[in-house]
């Protein structure tokens, strides 16, 4: 199938006409009010609403995305998992919470059927890191992450596997299909260990996927990113080809990056473990510049440490949601707390320092695992959990709540990336 890079006028009246057409969160059973710098530019108001809290002191739940399905009253699917205290990235299977009164009340958390497989000799595998997004083309919510192998409740050591895993939601028995992986090319040495965890994609107007990813063989821990053109054809996903091979050549690599459409542009920005964040652009969605790290537009440097940031999208404006190191939460793990948002240059790709805003305060507890999604033109969502770890974190405040922070638009958003 051939592939043809957008150009805005294309993107837009795919977008407009179609995905966001569908899916609107509202009001959550708990609101804490505005919690925000004094809107400008498109932004009307950002509202931060807690879905859910509760603190059990060995599990807490993490990594809540949601999914927005059309209809006269749109359903909204959110998935999230439990980690255990005691480990290190030790997930038990996703559940999932939904509401279909525009978000007065949320059902759950419930079980779904994404349960941990054995493999043999010890090993499980089970999926995390997942992220589910409505596919306009086939009408189907489809979900994608990636693959994490256990032995003896701790994370696989040594050369182990990982694949982009996904699955489609049947909104009429509201259960999710068995999860799958993505046949990559070469799986046994160059995509040995690969997988769109954490990630934001976007689709195409001919309906195939740009999802991000990072890879390596499984011997070298340091990960190349790049993105894959993916074809959907609402049951199976199927590679196509990928980009640029990004390379960040220190520490583990390119981790977590995350994609998004912007005017004429796509933009790709980058985890990684030096102390900074990176971002790339490109013409096509596939072949990206040289990542450069992010900066303020003062020119001074933005240290973001060791984590991800994503993007919100609107036609007057591109924002980054991050974490970033600060003088007043150097006693949060990776100072992953409070989350920020700011809005990018896009010719220099720096970010606005007098545009800063907190989304969700810090409680001790960081935040930054979390994902944003385009519900409607008049809303995108910023979805967080407090994540309980290092154990003892409870004693700044934080009680493991389920945050979705709205950001509400003066004018309709014409975007629909997520």
């Amino acid at each position: 199938m051939p592939y043809h890079p957008l150009d805005r006028r294309q993107f837009l009246k795919y977008t407009s006409a179609s995905v966001l057409a569908g899916g609107l969160l509202s009001r959550s059973r708990h609101r804490s009010g505005l919690y925000a710098a004094e809107p400008s530019g498109p932004i009307s108001e950002i509202e931060r609403t807690v879905v859910h809290s509760g603190f059990d002191g060995e599990y807490c739940w993490v990594h809540p995305r949601a999914g927005a399905i059309p209809g006269e009253t749109p359903s909204v699917v959110m998935t999230m998992q439990k980690l255990w205290l005691k480990g290190s990235d030790v997930f038990k299977p996703l559940q999932e919470m939904r509401t279909d009164d525009l978000g007065e009340t949320w059902q759950g958390p419930y079980p779904t059927g994404f349960e941990h497989r054995d493999e043999g000799n010890g090993i499980t595998v089970g999926v995390c890191d997942f992220t589910p997004t409505w596919h306009e083309k086939t009408q189907k919510l489809l979900g994608v992450g990636h693959t994490v192998r256990y032995e003896n409740n701790h994370v696989q050591k040594g050369r182990r596997r990982r694949e982009t895993s996904y699955a489609v939601y049947d909104n009429e028995n509201r259960t999710w299909s068995d999860w799958d992986v993505v046949e990559m090319p070469d799986m046994d040495n160059k995509f040995f260990s690969s997988g769109a965890g954490c990630a934001q994609r976007v689709d195409l107007p001919n309906g195939d996927i740009l999802i991000p990813f990072y890879f390596s063989d499984g011997i070298n821990p340091h990960r190349k990113a790049s993105v894959m053109r993916c074809e959907f054809n609402g049951k199976t996903l199927k590679y196509l080809e990928h980009g640029s091979e990004l390379d960040i050549p220190t520490h583990r690599g390119a981790l977590e990056p995350s994609l998004t459409f912007f005017r004429d542009e796509f933009f790709m920005t980058i985890r990684h473990g030096d102390g900074h964040g990176y971002v790339a652009r490109s013409k096509d969605g596939l072949q990206f510049s040289e990542p450069q790290p992010w900066t303020w537009d003062d020119g001074t440097e933005l240290s973001t440490g060791d984590t991800q940031q994503h993007w919100v999208s609107h036609q007057d404006g591109l924002y980054l949601v991050f974490t970033y190191k600060r003088d007043d939460n150097q006693h949060v793990f990776r100072q992953r707390a409070p989350l920020f948002m700011a809005e990018v240059d896009p010719e220099t790709l720096s970010l606005k320092k007098d545009t800063l805003q907190t989304l969700v305060p810090e409680r001790g507890a960081r935040l930054g695992n979390f994902q944003v999604v385009t519900v409607s033109p008049q809303e995108s969502w910023v979805t967080v959990t407090e994540w309980m770890q290092p154990i003892g974190v409870e004693k700044h405040g934080s009680d493991n709540s389920v945050y979705a922070v709205k950001i509400k638009w003066s004018t309709p958003n014409e975007y629909a990336v997520g």
